[in-house]
């Protein structure tokens, strides 16, 4: 009602306003309230809008000791707009984390202010900054003697380094920057010391290609120079080999890595250029290559070496894309088999092949089967693939029997995974370290029980990602709560029978990593390289030219490395099977034209060329004709002849051909394998026939049986002749001419006059000469096509 009458204009009572008034104020109060407290709240809004950041780039020692001198630095960074006057940099150490969560949530937000905790060590160890100008990064070095931390049980403790200052907006002191990390105490040896394998990856991605050279060499092609920047001085592999080998570790090396070192350090290799053009790789390149090799070879020594499958086939890729198409297992099998060859050859160590290593760790029933089928016997797992069900209040061993005589080393996640970042900066790589540091020492804690843990990091890692694994190993190895273990003692270590073996189902498999994998195409792709491979080798005297280079590049075909990489994989299997297709079209019959046939039967010859510099051999030419009524090759519809041709050479291959009508026949020229495959594509072309016919074969022949009369005849009048002049020789010496003198001869009665004179060279034609049985070849120009023999 008040409010009608306010509304409508009316005025209100005296005690109405007054109620109004003090109802309004009492509603205003909370409002009045929360502006009045804003300021109070201003710390933390300020410490968001001008965040000081901290960076700690070195703790020395990583796990100190009794008796040690800690020491922290880094850099303090003003990224707000405002100076931060009167600062510092102090030191705090947190609480005792007793669990491995407990790690994880402090890894999680290292530089939380709100999680700030545990108070300044004291001022006689702090960094003072008079002003931090906005932009300006300040370099701090803090050293504190460790009994000055007052630190007390074994275990791992929370430790930050915490910049404190002031802003004209906000006139007092708090803390305006952090950075939280670990601190792990063990001052003494533990009773029980955790055997940790740690497994140093040397791998690459894929360099060679399936291209050799034509000489006695076989110069190698690859495909660019990015290896020797891997091997050069600060490269990731150079920084791999020169870290790894002061430290107990187990290597683990991808035999294709070695042969590919190996074929540029021989030196001569060339570089894949436009088109089909290769150019000459870099002499000093050749240097880097040998030299990294000796220091390989030497790192090594006395150290477990374990071969991947040449190329580093990808194991769950085959399990679940591959297995749809023929033979796919088969090349598991031949990169296994190859794998300790080449790593004996050039490390002259014998390696264990015994392990197989699918991407991440990560397992199920189908990977399982596939990684085995090649004859290993121990899958590297990790353990948020193969996870813990059954409620373990600690870090079981590595080694878990899942059945088939097959072990699963399941390498712990956490620990695996520590040096996967970003470390280019010193800061992420203290880090790293530190915490790795104290899940390994927390994982000690857990209990009494010797247990055998395994890191197994990522397959490539960087020149830093490797500079902060070697400090932790390094650490570990001076550190009071670990012992190094290789990896085939960490697989033989007594499993615990608690911990878990259940493989993981399909289902649960990463996504992210299926969608990684290569495509069933590739496998497809491999599968017809492969058939070509096989109907090719057959025809060559020297087999392991070309049977080689081409198996280890249908391996790299399916190598781990092209995850993330698909167009560049797909490519590079593309230029294998091209490849392939080259060498195998230098062995070819060479295209014919029209071929004229004149006469019952002649020769056809057929030309196969063989431009390989290696002798081939086990072919088979057939000739068929398409109209054998009318043309047979060899009496028959068709007919087969052997070839072996030289290098570099061209063979004739003559059949013999019978017409038997005339006109055009078409034959098909097509090389086959001994075993009956098609090598190459077939050679088409028309014979033209243009036998003699009866008719004209009739009146030769009777022109023939003629001259025989004629000749017979003649022969008879000779012989009459003859004996009458023997008669009349005989009245004659009688003086008395039986016709009478001077009556004339009758004709008939003596040979023409040329008979009584021998034939002579003059005369243009004998009448006994035989008519020939063909007729003359014609001295015009022959027509299109080719001549065949007769």
């Amino acid at each position: 009602m008040a409010e009608a009458a306010d509304f409508q204009g009316t005025s209100a009572s005296p005690a109405r306003r007054w109620l109004r008034r003090t109802g309004a104020l009492l509603a205003g109060a909370p409002l009045l309230a929360g502006l009045l407290q804003l300021p109070a709240a201003a710390p933390a809004a300020a410490a968001s809008a001008d965040p000081v950041s901290v960076s700690l780039d070195s703790l020395s020692p990583n796990a100190p000791t009794d008796g040690d001198t800690l020491t922290v630095s880094g850099t303090v960074t003003n990224n707000g707009k405002q100076a931060v006057t009167g600062a510092h940099v102090g030191l705090r150490v947190g609480p005792r984390l007793n669990t491995r969560s407990g790690i994880n949530d402090v890894a999680r937000h290292p530089d939380d202010v709100q999680g700030l905790t545990g108070s300044e060590v004291g001022d006689k160890y702090e960094q003072k900054f008079t002003k931090l100008a906005p932009g300006i990064a300040e370099h701090f070095s803090i050293s504190v003697p460790v009994d000055k931390l007052d630190l007390g049980a074994d275990g791992v403790y929370e430790f930050g380094v915490a910049l404190s200052g002031q802003t004209s907006a906000q006139p007092w002191q708090q803390v305006l920057g952090i950075q939280r990390t670990f601190l792990p105490w063990q001052p003494s040896d533990a009773d029980t010391k955790t055997r940790t394998t740690f497994l140093w990856p040397l791998l690459s991605t894929v360099h060679m290609t399936a291209r050799t050279g034509a000489g006695e060499l076989q110069t190698p092609v690859f495909l660019d120079d990015d290896l020797a920047k891997e091997l050069a001085p600060g490269g990731r592999l150079d920084q791999m080999v020169s870290l790894g080998k002061d430290l107990d570790v187990t290597w683990v090396i991808d035999p294709d890595l070695l042969a590919s070192v190996d074929a540029m350090a021989s030196g001569n290799y060339r570089l894949q250029g436009d088109g089909d053009t290769t150019v000459p790789g870099p002499k000093e390149h050749q240097a880097l290559a040998k030299q990294w090799l000796a220091n390989l070879q030497k790192a090594v020594v006395g150290k477990e070496v374990v071969a991947l499958p040449f190329a580093d086939p990808d194991v769950a890729s085959l399990a679940h894309r591959g297995t749809s198409v023929a033979g796919s297992l088969s090349h598991l099998k031949d990169a296994t088999d190859v794998a300790a060859i080449t790593v004996k050859t050039v490390l002259h160590v014998t390696p264990s092949t015994d392990y197989a290593w699918p991407v991440n760790g990560a397992v199920d029933p189908s990977i399982m089967r596939v990684a085995t089928s090649a004859g290993a016997d121990r899958v590297i797992t990790r353990g948020d693939s193969l996870q813990e069900t059954t409620g373990l209040s600690y870090t079981p061993s590595a080694a878990r029997p899942v059945g088939g005589g097959t072990t699963a080393v399941v390498a712990d996640a956490k620990l695996s995974t520590a040096f996967e970042g970003d470390l280019t900066k010193a800061g992420s790589a203290t880090l790293a370290v530190q915490e790795f540091l104290a899940q390994s020492l927390e994982i000690n804690a857990q209990t009494d029980r010797q247990r055998s843990i395994v890191v197994a990091p990522q397959r490539m890692p960087t020149a830093d990602q490797a500079q902060a694994m070697a400090a932790a190993v390094r650490a570990l190895e001076g550190g009071t709560w670990s012992q190094a273990q290789d990896l085939t003692s960490a697989a033989k270590a007594k499993p615990d029978p608690n911990a878990t073996t259940r493989i993981p189902s399909t289902s649960v498999y990463p996504s992210y990593l299926r969608r990684q994998e290569l495509p069933v195409s590739a496998f497809q792709q491999i599968a017809r390289t492969q058939d070509k491979l096989d109907d090719f080798q057959v025809i060559l005297s020297d087999q392991s030219r070309v049977v080689t280079p081409f198996g280890r590049a249908i391996n790299r075909g399916m190598s781990t490395s092209w995850r993330g990489r698909s167009e560049a994989g797909d490519s590079f299997r593309s230029g294998v099977e091209a490849w392939l297709d080259d060498l195998a079209g230098q062995v070819k019959l060479i295209d014919k034209s029209e071929t004229k046939l004149s006469g019952r039967s002649a020769t056809i010859p057929v030309t196969v060329q063989n431009n390989l510099v290696q002798p081939v051999g086990h072919l088979v030419l057939r000739l068929t004709s398409t109209q054998p009524t009318r043309l047979k090759i060899g009496g028959k519809a068709y007919s087969e002849q052997s070839v072996d041709i030289a290098g570099g050479h061209a063979a004739s291959v003559k059949f013999t051909t019978s017409a038997n009508a005339n006109g055009r026949a078409t034959v098909i020229a097509q090389l086959y394998t001994e075993d009956g495959q098609e090598y190459g594509a077939p050679v088409s072309f028309d014979v033209k026939v243009t036998e003699v016919t009866p008719t004209v074969m009739l009146v030769i022949g009777g022109g023939v049986l003629l001259l025989v009369l004629a000749g017979f005849r003649m022969y008879t009048q000779r012989k009459r002749a003859a004996a009458r002049q023997a008669g009349e020789g005989g009245a004659g010496s009688a003086g008395e001419d039986p016709d009478g003198p001077g009556n004339p001869d009758e004709p008939g009665d003596r040979l023409p006059e040329e008979s009584d004179s021998a034939p002579g060279a003059d005369d243009p034609e004998q009448p006994s000469d035989p008519a020939p049985d063909t007729a003359p070849e014609s001295t015009d120009p022959s027509g299109t096509g080719e001549r065949v023999d007769r």
